[in-house]
């Protein structure tokens, strides 16, 4: 993604990436589509094999020359001469071609732009392999990814009054085995579930997952740290993960009066509710993230810690990624823990095999916290027991 500026409406597009998600394979070919606050691009990610001759008749040297296309220092028959001279045609080789070395290149293949007049906050591939859903504050596209001059709107909760507008979209995400379902999330803490079997517009949900508010907690920020900031499935698409500011909760799909599961993440945070709006961390929108067989979920926190709970919230690996090898602890009780080692890729793109102090606690609270460091993107490997975390400008990879 590159800068780009909006003529008509004097807009300025930044080349930053919203959200990336991979579609289905293809021959030995990865593809996978990256937003910004705009445009969506399709790219093909592949190995590319870089092929070399080797066996030359002339010594290294000799052909080093001749490519700086000095002819005469290695023409002749001096003393210095770097030519080998050849008594009959058997004693000539021909080049073997070898190969060099792997790289991993991409190309774009497809772009997807003048189809949100607000800025995208999200992308679902299908399970179809043929569409993905693109949805920004007011407006859900849906687009079939051979086809990048035409989308169909499918949610559009724009009302005629703008000043009657009472939530906005904050993500949506594909049903992993049924291509007609999907749900979407709203600023006020509410997922709407529609079906595109029923209408060609799904303004009107099939299911609403909704934990009314108690009166008494009800605040300035009550709106704020309700709005949900990530939304995921499960696996088996039985339940339903989603995250706000303070907690993370689960849903199952078949009951919608409350959540089967609410885990305090930030409710030690919420005294400091004025101190965060006013630095702004009160708008960090933490992504959650579903293992592969669906049986644990992560989420980030500050101080550059992140939590991995089993989805029955029984257990809590609370980690610190960090560089050091002994990462500094600030909590107050140790658990053995089945987390190993991690790589790190810093923004050198070096990679280091580090062995992280890993410690676990129940209801983690930490002494201090420094809300510069916070661990917003992660997201579980669907095959592997494998989790990668980014931190500021490093990505730390721990496996189990």
């Amino acid at each position: 993604h590159e800068p780009e500026f909006d003529y008509l409406k004097s807009l300025e597009i930044e080349e930053k990436i919203n959200k990336i998600k991979w579609c289905r394979p293809s021959n030995d070919s990865l593809f996978l589509l990256s937003t910004n606050d705009k445009t969506i691009k399709l790219w093909k990610a592949f190995e590319k094999k870089v092929l070399a001759l080797t066996s030359f008749n002339l010594p290294e040297q000799s052909r080093a020359v001749r490519r700086t296309g000095s002819l005469s220092s290695w023409t002749g028959d001096g003393e210095n001469s770097t030519v080998k001279h050849f008594n009959s045609v058997n004693t000539l080789k021909l080049p073997d071609v070898a190969l060099s070395e792997r790289l991993v290149s991409s190309t774009p293949r497809k772009v997807y732009s003048n189809a949100h007049a607000y800025h995208v906050n999200s992308i679902a591939v299908n399970s179809d392999g043929e569409t993905f859903l693109s949805a920004d504050d007011l407006r859900i596209n849906l687009w079939n990814l051979h086809l990048s001059d035409q989308s169909f709107n499918i949610v559009d909760i724009k009302p005629e009054n703008m000043e009657e507008l009472q939530e906005v979209i904050t993500g949506a995400e594909f049903h992993p085995s049924h291509c007609n379902i999907f749900m979407y999330s709203s600023s006020r803490g509410s997922i709407k579930l529609a079906d595109m079997r029923e209408r060609a517009l799904c303004d009107l949900h099939a299911k609403l997952f909704e934990e009314p508010e108690q009166p008494g907690n009800k605040s300035f920020f009550s709106e704020i740290i309700a709005s949900l900031s990530d939304i995921k499935f499960t696996s088996d698409g039985r339940y339903i993960i989603s995250r706000d500011f303070l907690t993370l909760k689960v849903w199952d799909i078949n009951m919608e009066s409350r959540p089967i599961q609410t885990i305090n993440i930030h409710e030690h945070l919420r005294s400091k509710l004025c101190d965060l709006y006013e630095n702004e961390c009160i708008f960090d929108k933490f992504e959650v993230a579903v293992s592969g067989d669906g049986s644990n979920m992560a989420t980030g926190s500050y101080n550059n810690t992140f939590h991995i709970f089993d989805r029955h919230g029984k257990t809590d690996v609370c980690i610190e990624a960090s560089k050091m090898e002994s990462s500094k602890s600030i909590l107050t009780e140790e658990v053995t823990s089945s987390v190993s080692s991690s790589h790190i890729y810093d923004d050198d793109e070096q990679m280091q095999l580090i062995t992280p102090s890993v410690k676990t606690i129940q209801n983690y609270v930490p002494a201090s916290v420094d809300f510069n460091q916070k661990a917003l993107h992660l997201g579980f490997h669907p095959l592997q027991s494998c989790v990668a975390v980014a931190c500021v400008n490093n990505l730390y990879l721990y496996g189990t």
